[in-house]
């Protein structure tokens, strides 16, 4: 019989439930330039139903919260640029893709809780429309919905979408971005009471009109009317993946998610501090924000399999993938420099940043071109990379939260769908024998929400978020919800 706990095990902070995130895109090889070619992917398969449907039965079989599909909506074109479309074509790199959204209500009817997230950007269409398209998701997949909110960066974007206008610079493109999510905040929680569809058949009344107002918007960007045509529902789950100082303000305003990575987790670390104090400066909650890290998983039966899966992985890489790659994150062409030439150097403010940054955490270490290539070809630069047997995998992953106290990963696949298999067959079993993973759904059949905060009836934003207090709820004649708003947007 043990004896009574000591003062350190009595203090001991319990294990946090890690949110289980997957990252996809509507395209071939994702983040890994050139692994497509490899004998066992299957990502090219990205355009067929049957695909997604697979893949969303494998991952609510490992008890994944979610989905995440990434996209662009233009093709990265600013290596050996401009406007040279070439490298990515032909490496297949994020080209050719399709539509994120497509998919998710296929998968959605084959699953009963997993969740899916989809970024969407404030340039692509009008608020208006694209607050009738989410509401659609979000109804048919009863829920289980999450926007990743991007206010997109690329120059080809802007040639594409914005009648031969110019980009708007950063800042400005975010004082968009805020007033268009202001748009959707309004359709969707001010416009409909929640009781305003009756389905009387007594009176014939489908909606009651006295309880749908208009939302008048006037601003710098929009003109919105309303009323929303969507009946209400509670606004899907806020994600957001700015790393810039404005990023970072409106994640802490507005995300209930933040993907985000780090070099190494005492890097980490320092992000995920900094977002929480950002949201207490907002008013927030500062753990209303759960913030997920990049993360690719290789693993075998031997570590001495498992490292050489690993070095086999980078015979397929593709070099000028990698580039295109990298200047579609950062804007900056690499075929500028010499492969051997160290770049901490170089007369390019973006570039000296990225190579300070990887230097600070990697002491004593040169980097050039080649390095940066190789680097990007496999990790995704700055991805938290677990490579060993299922254990060891595991034990990193656990030394990794302790040391980041991050909420969860978003891992991404390297070959399709042997990635997502070995996670779900091998590693997520060794995690839920350490209390790190779930093995059920905290609310079966719950909404996106309830279940990214573990909590059953959270189907609303928490009370501490800005959108909270904007919901017309049947509490509040019409009167008395006008005399709210005039005081929320004070």
């Amino acid at each position: 019989m043990s004896g009574p706990a000591t003062k350190k095990q009595q203090t001991t902070k319990p294990k946090k439930t890690l949110i289980l995130n997957a990252f996809e895109n509507a395209a071939s090889g994702h983040q890994f330039p050139g692994l497509w070619k490899h004998p066992k992917d299957r990502s090219r398969s990205y355009k067929d139903l049957d695909y997604w449907i697979y893949l969303a039965k494998l991952l609510e079989r490992g008890k994944f919260h979610s989905v995440f599909i990434g996209d662009a909506l233009t093709i990265y074109d600013d290596y050996k640029g401009p406007n040279n479309f070439g490298p990515a074509a032909s490496s297949g790199l994020n080209v050719p893709k399709n539509e994120p959204s497509a998919p998710v209500t296929a998968m959605a009817a084959v699953t009963e809780n997993l969740s899916f997230g989809l970024t969407f950007s404030t340039i692509s269409e009008h608020p208006y429309h694209f607050a009738r398209r989410l509401a659609t998701l979000d109804h048919l997949t009863k829920g289980r919905v999450g926007w990743n909110i991007v206010s997109s960066y690329l120059n080809s974007t802007a040639r594409q979408l914005l009648n031969g206008e110019p980009l708007p610079d950063h800042d400005e493109r975010y004082v968009k971005t805020e007033e268009y999510v202001q748009v959707v905040y309004k359709l969707f929680l001010s416009s409909w009471r929640d009781d305003a569809v009756k389905l009387d058949l007594d009176k014939g009344i489908f909606s009651d009109p006295d309880l749908i107002r208009e939302i008048n918007h006037v601003g710098k960007y929009f003109n919105v009317p309303g009323p929303s045509i969507s009946e209400p529902q509670r606004l899907p789950v806020l994600v957001q993946a700015g790393t810039s100082t404005k990023g970072k303000h409106f994640a802490a305003q507005h995300a209930e998610a933040v993907y985000t990575n780090g070099l190494t987790p005492e890097n980490l670390r320092e992000k995920i501090d900094g977002i929480r104090d950002l949201a207490e400066h907002y008013g927030r909650d500062r753990y209303d924000i759960k913030v997920l890290s990049s993360a690719i998983v290789i693993t075998g039966e031997t570590e001495e399999e498992a490292q050489a899966k690993y070095e086999e992985l980078k015979k397929y890489a593709d070099p000028d993938g990698a580039q295109v790659l990298f200047g579609g994150w950062t804007g900056i062409d690499l075929s500028q420099w010499d492969d051997d030439q160290e770049l901490k150097y170089v007369k390019n403010n973006g570039m000296r940043t990225y190579v300070e940054n990887l230097t600070k955490f990697n002491p004593g270490k040169t980097f050039t071109k080649k390095t940066i290539v190789e680097r990007i070809s496999i990790n995704g630069s700055t991805s938290a990379t677990f490579v060993g047997t299922p254990d060891q995998v595991a034990d990193k992953i656990e030394e990794f939260v302790e040391i980041s106290d991050v909420d969860g990963f978003n891992f991404t696949y390297v070959v399709w769908p042997e990635t997502f298999e070995n996670l779900v067959d091998l590693v997520i079993p060794k995690l839920q024998a350490k209390g790190l993973a779930q093995t059920e759904y905290t609310v079966e059949n719950g909404t996106y929400r309830e279940n990214l905060y573990f909590q059953k009836g959270q189907s609303f934003v928490p009370q501490s978020h800005p959108a909270y207090n904007l919901r017309w709820t049947d509490k509040d004649s019409q009167e008395e919800f006008e005399a709210k708003l005039s005081k929320t947007y004070k």
